[in-house]
C-alpha cells in the first residue's frame, strides 16, 4: 500500500513505520509537550523509544518477564511507568534506562498503569479488578489505597489533580472525586477499552466492545454522541480526539482508521476507510501538541506515524 493510501479520513499519510517489536504492539505513547519521542510496548516484553521523525529506535528498555500492556510518560519526559503480564508496575528512569523502582501486589495481569500531573501518585489497574495507588515519594512499597469497586478486569485509568476514571470490563466507568470522597458509577452496558476526558474535562471519550464510541457528559453522565461503523467487538482498541477535539479517531480490528465528526457524529471520508495495519488497531494517540501528527500501533507488531 502507497503511503498516500494513509488514513485520508484524517487528512494525514504515513510519515514513518516503526518496525523492531517481534509480535503485537500494545500500547504507544507520545513524550509530554512538544517533544518528538514515541514509546511502544508490546508482546515481546520490550519498551522502546523512537524518533518518529527519523523512524528510528533511540533506546530499548527491558525488564519485564511478560508482555508490556501499558505505559504512562511524566510530565518532563524523564521517567515513565510500565505494566504487563508479570503483575508489577515499573518505574523507569529514561535517561539511564533502568528501573528505579518495582511495586507488585495485584493478584493478575497489570492492564494500565497512569502517572498523576506531577508524577508523585501512580494508579494501577488490573485484570484483579482492583486500582491500586502507589506513592513514588515514599519509601514503603506498599499502596496508600486499593480501589476494590470494579467486578471484573480494569481496562483503562485517568488521573488528574482531583478525580481517578476507571473503565472496566464489568461494563462501568467509575469516578473517583478525590476531594469529596465520592464515588459515581456509570454504567454503560459493554465492556470499556478506553476511557479519556477531554481537555477540559466536560466530556468523556468511551469505546466499548459493541463497536461503540461514545461521548458523555462528564457532571450529567448523559449521552452526548454514539460513533459507529468500526469492528471492536474483542480486543482492547483506544479511541481519542483528534485535532483541537474537533474528530474522534478509532482504530478497528480489521486494521483500519475509523474518524467520526465529533458534533454531527458522520463518518469522515472515505468511508469506509482503507485498511492500513494488517491485524488489529490496538492504540490510537493524538500528538498532544502537534496538530498534525498521530500514531497507530497494532498487533501486526508495528507503529506508524502519520502526518499532514
Amino acid at each position: 500500500m502507497a503511503p498516500s493510501r494513509g488514513p485520508q479520513a484524517l487528512a494525514r499519510t504515513l510519515h514513518k513505520t516503526l518496525s523492531n517489536h517481534r509480535g503485537p504492539v500494545h500500547v504507544v505513547r507520545y513524550a509530554k509537550g512538544s517533544a518528538k519521542y514515541v514509546l511502544s510496548g508490546g508482546q515481546d516484553r520490550t519498551i522502546r523509544l523512537w524518533n518518529p521523525d527519523l523512524g528510528t529506535e533511540i533506546k530499548k528498555f527491558e525488564a519485564h518477564g511478560y508482555e508490556v500492556l501499558s505505559i504512562s510518560v511524566s510530565h518532563d519526559n524523564t521517567k515513565f511507568a510500565s505494566s504487563g503480564g508479570d503483575r508489577s508496575v515499573f518505574v523507569w528512569d529514561v535517561t539511564a534506562g533502568v528501573t528505579t523502582r518495582r511495586m507488585s501486589g495485584h493478584m493478575g495481569k497489570v492492564n494500565v498503569v497512569e502517572l498523576n500531573t506531577d508524577a508523585t501518585v501512580l494508579a494501577s489497574g488490573s485484570y484483579d479488578s482492583t486500582v491500586r495507588l502507589w506513592d513514588l515519594r515514599a519509601p514503603a512499597r506498599a499502596p496508600i489505597q486499593v480501589l476494590e469497586e470494579a467486578r471484573d478486569a480494569v481496562q483503562t485509568l485517568h488521573v488528574d489533580a482531583t478525580t481517578i476514571i476507571a473503565g472496566s470490563v464489568d461494563g462501568h466507568v467509575r469516578t473517583y472525586d478525590l476531594r469529596k470522597g465520592e464515588l459515581r458509577s456509570d454504567f454503560i452496558g459493554q465492556p470499556v477499552t478506553s476511557a479519556i476526558p477531554s481537555s477540559d474535562g466536560t466530556t468523556l471519550l468511551v469505546s466499548t466492545l459493541d463497536s461503540h464510541v461514545r461521548l458523555f457528559d462528564t457532571t450529567s453522565g448523559k449521552l452526548l454522541n454514539a460513533f459507529t461503523g468500526h469492528n471492536h467487538t474483542s480486543y482492547r482498541c483506544r479511541a481519542c480526539f483528534g485535532h483541537e477535539e474537533a474528530t474522534v479517531v478509532c482504530g478497528d480490528e480489521d486494521g483500519a482508521v475509523w474518524a467520526w465528526d465529533l458534533v454531527d457524529a458522520t463518518v469522515l471520508q472515505p468511508n469506509p476507510p482503507p485498511k492500513v495495519h494488517d491485524k488489529v488497531i490496538t492504540w490510537t494517540e493524538h500528538h498532544p501538541i502537534d496538530p498534525g501528527e498521530m500514531v497507530t500501533g497494532s498487533a501486526d507488531g508495528t507503529v506508524k506515524v502519520w502526518r499532514h
